[in-house]
């Protein structure tokens, strides 16, 4: 491209702007929106990536305070799109803006989805360890959907990042206001196994001992728990750190009074014995159960760990991370 038709396409982004301030000043915001699109076009053909970033980004903060929904959701769409166009890399910063937009958007604009969506795919784009959504964006959605109520999207977001302590408090929340007492302990059960399923057992640790810790209703802040269920959860993660089959085997052995008070518990151990402990996935005509399960699996195993002398070394895990449709 020559300077002459280069400098005629900036003198005409310029003429563009300046209309573009009269109409916001006016209140023509339609007529606004469809010059931000313009400039879009014009800024993307010459890659004027970082000009055209900030242009968006502010674009669509000021359509979207003066309740402008679908075109200020539509220029944070084009916001994200730009993002993945210029291969810009996730950070805090971004993580910021996006969060921002987001939560200028109301819950019932169509268009709210769509830029979910979006951002997280560009999150995971240059992080391979991050399939479903870099954490820490997970983390700024969970937050807002907290802050909204919307306590199902929250726990699904929260379950996606690293910050158990926050997952811990809306959780204690959540149980308080609609929970029952009889549910105090399930309700951080599920998210242990969950996480652990996720293979995230760090964050899985913290959720637990923040929840333990918080919730007005466990008396006992420290093992050994009055609820079972707690104590339970409390030697799993214990166990999930020592790697040894037998003992996992033993702890669900005698926790199955605990294990039976939900139907998906077997189903989250199964899968956390393969991950951690190296267990094959069960068979779907064994009727022995989980324990049956990783029984005959210790069965099948105890000649090698004789004969190797390496009974405290956990076999690899052999299992895929579960993806999110499993967990939920």
């Amino acid at each position: 491209m020559s300077d002459s038709t280069q400098s005629r396409k900036a003198l005409g982004a310029q003429r563009v702007l300046a209309k573009l301030e009269n109409s916001v000043k006016n209140g023509n915001y339609y007529e606004a929106h469809q010059m931000y699109r313009t400039l879009y076009f014009r800024y993307l053909t010459t890659k004027k990536y970082t000009e055209l970033k900030e242009l968006l980004f502010e674009g669509a903060k000021l359509l979207l305070r003066h309740d402008q929904q679908t075109s200020g959701a539509d220029l944070a769409n084009l916001f994200i799109d730009v993002l993945v166009k210029s291969e810009t890399e996730p950070s805090d910063e971004f993580f910021s803006k996006i969060a921002q937009l987001f939560s200028m958007i109301r819950p019932e604009v169509a268009e709210r989805e769509v830029f979910l969506g979006s951002a997280l795919r560009w999150s995971a784009l240059h992080n391979t360890h991050c399939a479903n959504g870099h954490p820490s964006l997970h983390q700024a959605f969970a937050q807002i959907f907290w802050r909204e109520k919307n306590f199902v999207l929250a726990r699904y977001h929260f379950l996606h990042s690293r910050d158990g302590a926050g997952f811990a408090t809306m959780l204690v929340e959540l149980h308080r206001t609609r929970g029952f007492a009889t549910e105090v302990d399930l309700f951080i059960a599920q998210v242990v196994l969950q996480y652990l399923c996720l293979h995230n057992k760090h964050t899985a640790n913290v959720a637990f001992q923040s929840y333990t810790t918080q919730h007005p209703a466990i008396v006992d802040k420290g093992p050994p728990y009055i609820l079972p269920l707690l104590n339970f959860i409390f030697f799993l993660l214990k166990t999930v750190e020592s790697g040894k089959l037998a003992a996992f085997t033993i702890l669900c052995e005698q926790y199955q009074p605990s294990i039976k008070r939900d139907p998906s518990y077997p189903e989250y151990l199964d899968k956390i014995a393969q991950i951690f402990f190296g267990a094959p996935p069960p068979k779907r005509q064994n009727t022995g159960g989980l324990l049956g399960n990783i029984i005959q699996s210790l069965v099948n195993g105890l000649g090698d760990q004789i004969d190797s002398d390496e009974d405290d070394t956990p076999r690899p895990s052999t299992s895929r991370q579960m993806e999110t449709e499993a967990v939920d």
